[in-house]
C-alpha cells in the first residue's frame, strides 16, 4: 500500500526566474497566490475543490433534508422538483446525502494526511540529517509497518473498535507514514551533504535553522504532492471499507452511496454516478492542486523572506561585535605551558575503515601552526591530504571520517584532543561562524539557491553577533561594497544564479568575513574563476587580511599563489607533510624532490610552443619540447 503512494515521490523544482521591472531594476516577484491563479491547473483545481468544500460547509443550510430522513413511499425515485437527484431504496433525498457525505469524507483524508505527516516528516527529517542509531531503529519501525497487510489492519481494528471513520483513518495515517518518511529521508540525504549545508553550519547556524531554512525548502516540494495524493488514496481507502459495508451504515458518506448504488445499479444507476462522480473530481482536484502549489510555492517563499527584511525592526537591541568577540568563551582548557598559536595542528591522522576492517589514512603525522596576521599556504597536488586537513580544522569530515592520531588546538583550545577519534561538533559549534570561517572552492555549491544572497548574509550575523536585522543589513551592504561589488543593493536583492561566478566567490569572502573571525581557512577560491579575477580575489584576500589581522589557512595547488599571497608554505604529498617553510625559502632553496617537481610544474619561466602547423610560405619549424 506503502509502496503505490511512494510513486508519487518527486523532487523539488528549481526556483522560478526573477522578472525585472522599473527603471531601477527591481526584483518583482508574484506571491503563491497570484502565481497559483495564472495556472490554468491551479485555477481548475481550486474551483473544483472549493465548490466541494463550500457544499460541505454549507450542507446543513442548502440540503433539503436531513441525511438520515427517509420517505417510504418514495423509494428508488427519479429526480423530480423535491428531489432534484432522485432518492436511493429508503427513500433518502441522494442530493442532501451528497452534501453531508462531503463532510465526513473530505474530514477523515485531512485527518488521515495530518497524522501521516506528524509521524512521517520530522522523522525522516531527523533520520536524514543526523543519520546514526535513530535511522537505523526508524528503519526498522518502517519496515514492521510496511509489511503489515493494510487491510487487514483496518479490519482488524474496525472489529476491536467498531465501525468509526476517525479510528480508521488515524490507523491508516499511521500505516501510510512510512511513504512521508522516505521522501523526507532521501530528499535530506541527496542535501545534507550539500557544500551550502556546509557552508551554512560553518556560518554558525544551529542544525536546527539549517533544517528549518535550508534542508525542509528541499522538502517542502515533494510533500506537497505527497499529501495531495496522501489525501486522494485516503477518500478511495475510506469509500472502500464503506463498500464493502464495513463504515457505520447511520452516517452519510459517499461510500456508503457507492455501495448503494451498486446495490441497486439494475434498477437506478443514476445513484452509482453522483458519489463516483464527486470522488472522481475531488481526487483529480488534490492531485492538480498538489502540483499547482508545488510551481508557486518558492516564488511566494522569497516575497516572505524580503518583507521580513522590510519590515526589521531598527530600534532592536543591538550588540557591538567586538564585544561579542571579547566575550566568547574558552572551548576547553589545555595544558600549562604549551606553545601558544591561533591554530596548532599536531601529529594529525585522518582516516577512513574500509571493508576488511582496517583504516586507510589520508592524513599522516602532519603538523603545523597559524599565527594571528599570518598566511599560510598548503600545497600539494589532487589527493594529497590538504582539503582532509583543513576540513578536519573546520569539523566538515565526512561521518565515517576517524581521527586517527594527534590533536588540533585553536586559540588554545582543543577541538580535538588527544584520543578522540572524532572531531567534537560540540566545540567547533561554538567556534564556527564567530572565530573561524571557510571561503570554498565552488562559489555557487555553496550558496543555497533557494534564498537571497541578502539573507544568507544577514542570518548568521543576526544569529552570531545578535544584532538586528536592520543593522545586519546595512553591515552586509557594506561588505559588499567592501569586496568590490559595484552595485550591493541589486547583488543583495539577488538569487545565486542571477550572479556570476566571480561575484559569488566576492560574496563568499564578504559572508566568511562578516562575523569578525579570528582565522579564515580558504579551500582553493580561486581555482574555478578566470585569471583576471583570480588577481582580483587574491588581491582582496591580501587587503583583508592585514586590515583585519586574521589568521588565513590558504588550500591551493598553485604554487604562483603562495608565492603572491602567503607568508609560509607546507607541502604535502600522499598525506604526510613533507616540507614546511618560509616562502622565500621553499621557493629558491627546496630540499624535497617533490617541492623542486611541483616547482617545475609551474609554467613561468618555460619557453613557449612553436605552432605545429606553420602558416602557408614560412618554413616549418620544430616544436619545443
Amino acid at each position: 500500500m506503502s509502496d503505490s503512494v511512494d510513486s508519487a515521490a518527486v523532487s523539488a523544482d528549481s526556483m522560478g526566474v526573477a522578472a525585472k521591472t522599473g527603471q531601477s531594476g527591481t526584483v518583482v516577484r508574484s506571491t503563491v497566490m497570484r502565481r497559483l491563479l495564472k495556472n490554468p491547473m491551479g485555477i481548475a483545481s481550486l474551483v473544483i475543490l472549493l465548490t466541494i468544500t463550500v457544499l460541505a460547509i454549507l450542507a446543513p443550510v442548502i440540503a433539503p433534508f436531513e441525511e438520515n430522513f427517509a420517505n417510504i413511499s418514495k423509494t428508488l425515485a427519479a429526480p423530480d422538483s423535491v428531489n432534484i437527484m432522485g432518492t436511493d431504496s429508503a427513500g433518502r433525498d441522494t442530493w442532501s446525502r451528497l452534501l453531508f457525505g462531503a463532510q465526513l469524507t473530505l474530514l477523515s483524508a485531512l485527518l488521515c494526511a495530518g497524522v501521516a505527516i506528524a509521524i512521517g516528516l520530522p522523522a525522516g527529517l531527523i533520520a536524514g540529517y543526523y543519520a546514526g542509531k535513530f535511522e537505523a531503529v526508524s528503519n526498522w519501525v518502517v519496515s514492521i509497518l510496511m509489511s503489515l497487510p493494510g487491510l487487514i489492519v483496518l479490519l482488524t481494528i474496525r472489529a476491536a473498535f467498531g465501525p468509526s471513520v476517525w479510528i480508521s483513518m488515524i490507523a491508516f495515517g499511521v500505516l501510510i507514514s512510512p511513504s512521508y518518511f522516505r521522501l523526507t529521508r532521501t530528499a535530506v540525504q541527496s542535501v545534507r551533504n550539500e557544500l551550502y549545508v556546509d557552508a551554512a553550519r560553518v556560518s554558525g547556524l544551529s542544525d536546527l535553522s539549517i533544517i528549518a531554512r535550508h534542508i525542509f525548502s528541499v522538502v517542502r516540494a515533494p510533500i506537497i504532492i505527497q499529501t495531495a495524493a496522501i489525501a486522494g488514496v485516503a477518500i478511495a481507502i475510506q469509500s472502500g471499507l464503506e463498500f464493502l459495508g464495513l463504515g457505520d451504515p447511520t452516517k452519510a458518506t459517499w461510500g456508503v452511496m457507492l455501495s448503494e448504488g451498486f446495490k441497486n445499479v439494475y434498477l437506478t444507476p443514476i445513484l452509482l454516478l453522483w458519489p463516483a462522480l464527486a470522488m472522481a473530481l475531488t481526487i483529480g482536484g488534490l492531485v492538480l492542486l498538489g502540483n499547482a502549489i508545488r510551481d508557486a510555492l518558492e516564488d511566494g517563499e522569497k516575497i516572505k523572506h524580503r518583507k521580513k527584511r522590510a519590515l526589521a525592526s531598527a530600534d532592536s537591541t543591538t550588540t557591538d561585535p567586538a564585544k561579542a568577540r571579547q566575550s566568547r568563551k574558552s572551548v576547553a582548557a589545555v595544558d600549562a605551558g604549551t606553545e601558544h598559536h591561533l591554530v596548532k595542528v599536531t601529529n594529525l591522522g585522518v582516516g577512513y575503515p574500509q571493508a576488511d576492517g582496517s583504516i586507510k589514512k589520508v592524513v599522516d603525522d602532519v603538523s603545523f601552526h597559524v599565527d594571528r596576521g599570518e598566511i599560510l599556504g598548503i600545497v600539494g597536488e589532487s589527493g594529497s591530504g590538504k582539503s582532509q586537513t583543513a576540513f578536519s580544522i573546520l569539523g566538515l569530515l565526512p561521518d565515517n571520517a576517524r581521527i586517527v592520531g594527534g590533536s588540533i588546538q585553536f586559540d588554545g583550545n582543543y577541538t580535538v584532543a588527544p584520543g578522540d577519534d572524532r572531531v567534537s561538533q560540540e566545540r567547533l559549534s561554538k567556534l564556527r561562524g564567530k572565530r573561524i570561517s571557510y571561503i570554498p572552492q565552488e562559489p555557487m555549491s555553496n550558496l543555497d539557491p533557494a534564498f537571497t544572497i541578502g539573507y544568507q548574509l544577514v542570518t548568521p550575523m543576526v544569529r552570531v553577533l545578535g544584532i538586528s536585522k536592520a543593522e545586519a543589513r546595512q553591515r552586509a551592504l557594506k561588505l559588499l561594497t567592501d569586496v568590490g561589488i559595484i552595485n550591493p543593493e541589486r547583488t543583495f536583492e539577488a538569487y545565486p544564479h542571477e550572479v556570476s561566478g566571480g561575484m559569488a566567490q566576492r560574496v563568499l569572502i564578504a559572508g566568511a568575513i562578516s562575523c569578525e573571525p579570528d582565522l579564515v581557512i580558504a579551500d582553493e577560491p580561486t581555482t574555478a574563476l578566470d585569471v583576471t579575477v583570480q588577481a582580483d580575489v587574491l588581491d582582496l584576500l591580501r587587503e583583508l587580511q592585514q586590515r583585519l589581522n586574521i589568521g588565513v589557512i590558504l588550500v591551493t595547488h598553485n604554487f604562483g599563489v603562495v608565492a603572491d599571497l602567503c607568508d609560509r608554505v607546507a607541502v604535502m604529498q600522499n598525506g604526510r607533510l613533507v616540507e614546511e617553510g618560509t616562502v622565500r625559502e621553499i621557493l629558491r632553496n627546496p630540499k624535497e624532490p617533490y617541492t623542486q617537481t611541483l616547482l617545475g610544474s609551474m609554467l613561468e619561466g618555460k619557453t613557449p610552443m612553436t605552432m605545429l602547423v606553420s602558416k602557408p610560405g614560412s618554413a616549418q619549424k620544430e616544436p619545443v619540447a
